[in-house]
């Protein structure tokens, strides 16, 4: 069906478009008579604005742009609901988009965002990206931007985060606490900001408990999956260097050690403790439960969204804007691995 326009409205009411255009918008100067008479006419033409020339006039599309390294991870999608959620409420549409953990895809990425006008950005950065041109871009255009997670410190915007090394320092803590004494620590990629804070929490959390560093005991995943949990647990018990307790990156991999351990008859903890990162659902339903740190996805995605509304509020009235540090609580979650 062809859609009807103002000018028709107008012409067959015998009335100007501007008329029309501010009867629809409820303006005091137009009479009641009038704007009946026009939302009557307009729901039966079954009337729609156009959206790209409401855009074009309003200078806003009231879309924003989220990237994420992956969809399917329990933390990511937890995040997406939170960033939605408060989208909707606020009359956002997201577009979202997964950069696969690739520097170019997410290059394309941010290149088609800036290209369909979204009034802002939220990004958590691919394990290859950093300070790099396509990030600057943003900034240079002045679209809002915010990073959540894994983001860049060189990245003058508004961050949503945890404080990954305290976090990892209360993980190894627990270890310790529990009689620990030989840990492990299979950690993430040398790139992302999280990673490294995370692997000097675990060298801090020794370091306060007069835990020698033994870099023998540090494994450097190439991907976060599960087989590099199966193959690091393997590693360590062929290895046989006495240890008893590994903090692991985050849940997925941590999820791959327990089952190999399972699989061989490693008993957990009794022989080796086993705590986590981010609280995934799979932490409360594999045997044994995995202890973790909880992150709080939901809360970091309504963060995100809220503080990006403000720069694009300020931004919108010519206001001056100071990029924003969030930084979330965390908390450790004791279940039967530890």
């Amino acid at each position: 069906m062809r859609e009807a326009t103002l000018k028709e409205i107008a012409n067959t009411l015998g009335i100007s478009i501007t008329t029309v255009s501010k009867a629809l918008k409820n303006y005091p100067d137009v009479s009641a008579k009038t704007k009946k008479a026009v939302v009557d006419l307009a729901v039966k033409l079954n009337y729609t604005p156009n959206s790209f020339a409401v855009n074009l006039r309003t200078q806003e599309s009231k879309t924003i742009g989220l990237i994420i390294p992956e969809v399917v991870h329990h933390f990511f999608s937890g995040v997406v609901n939170g960033i939605i959620d408060e989208a909707e409420k606020n009359g956002y549409l997201v577009i979202i988009l997964q950069s696969n953990e690739s520097l170019e895809l997410e290059k394309k990425q941010v290149a088609l965002l800036i290209n369909k006008r979204v009034d802002g950005i939220i990004m958590s950065l691919s394990n290859e990206s950093n300070n790099d041109a396509h990030i600057k871009e943003i900034l240079q255009k002045e679209i809002p931007f915010v990073q959540f997670d894994k983001i860049s410190k060189l990245i003058p915007s508004s961050k949503v985060i945890i404080n990954d090394q305290k976090a990892a320092m209360d993980a190894v803590q627990h270890l310790i606490d529990r009689g620990c004494k030989k840990i492990a620590h299979i950690r993430g990629l040398e790139n992302p900001q999280n990673s490294i804070d995370r692997f000097l929490g675990y060298k801090k959390a020794l370091e306060k408990n007069g835990i020698p560093f033994d870099p023998g005991l540090v494994y450097a995943c190439k991907s976060i999956t599960f087989e590099q949990g199966v193959a690091f647990a393997k590693q360590i018990i062929e290895e046989d260097k006495g240890i008893d307790g590994i903090f692991v990156i985050t849940d997925l991999v941590a999820v791959g050690v327990l089952a190999y351990f399972n699989e061989k008859g490693i008993q957990v903890p009794n022989q080796i403790a086993v705590i986590g990162f981010s609280n995934w659902l799979v932490s409360r339903v594999i045997t044994p439960k995995l202890s973790t740190v909880d992150q709080p996805s939901y809360e970091m995605g309504v963060e995100a969204f809220t503080v990006l509304l403000e720069e694009i509020v300020c931004r919108k009235e010519n206001r001056e804007f100071k990029p924003r540090i969030i930084e979330l609580e965390t908390g450790i979650i004791a279940r039967e691995s530890t």
